[in-house]
């Protein structure tokens, strides 16, 4: 699910900003609050199928903390403000919106009635032993993720940090020149264009 939200944010901001953008936090394919997201709404929502107009309300409602409080955290984790919904209409401190609250109760719609019961055909025909060794090797290789992106992150924040210190053309351009040499640092900022460190 996280990578299904990986893709879905690529296809959303790649069309809305006219060029590919890969979006995401983690060096990986993958959006960790999607994820959350939809096993929020799996386990606390599955019993309530009988009722649509339920699951939306309260897929919307998850969602919507979800949404809050990752950006919450992540803003006094790293000082920084990573997505910011303030221009858009009614939305909450320009952490969340009404438009992406009401897609996201649609989507759990999908999600428990739809692609949930496919994703979980096809995961229950593996055998436990291999979903074992799956799931050891994905925490692996997330935890290694995690900590890459806050080295680079921290990275990006002295840097920033550097150029508002001496905010001269030539040291501007050789300081964003030296991050763009680092492919993981060049994707965070394509993915977050506008991130502003406080």
């Amino acid at each position: 699910y996280a990578m299904m939200g990986w893709i879905m944010e690529i296809i959303v901001c790649s069309i809305s900003e006219n060029k590919l953008v890969d979006r995401g936090f983690l060096i990986g394919p993958y959006c960790p609050i999607y994820g959350v997201g939809a096993i929020t709404i799996i386990f606390l929502l599955h019993p309530f199928t009988y009722d649509p107009l339920l699951i939306f309300l309260f897929s919307s409602i998850f969602c919507a903390i979800i949404e809050y409080s990752t950006s919450y955290i992540m803003e006094k984790l790293f000082n920084a403000r990573w997505w910011d919904y303030s221009e858009q209409l009614l939305n909450l401190n320009g952490r969340i919106t009404l438009k992406n609250t009401i897609a996201f109760g649609l989507l759990g719609l999908l999600l428990l009635f739809f692609i949930n019961p496919s994703i979980s055909n096809i995961v229950n025909k593996i055998p436990d032993s291999r979903l074992i060794i799956i799931t050891i090797i994905i925490i692996i290789m997330m935890t290694i993720d995690a900590i890459v992106t806050f080295i680079i992150v921290y990275k990006l924040k002295s840097t920033r940090e550097q150029i508002r210190k001496d905010s001269t053309e030539e040291i501007t351009r050789k300081v964003k020149a030296i991050l763009k040499t680092h492919p993981f640092t060049k994707r965070l900022i394509n993915a977050f264009p506008n991130i502003h460190f406080k």
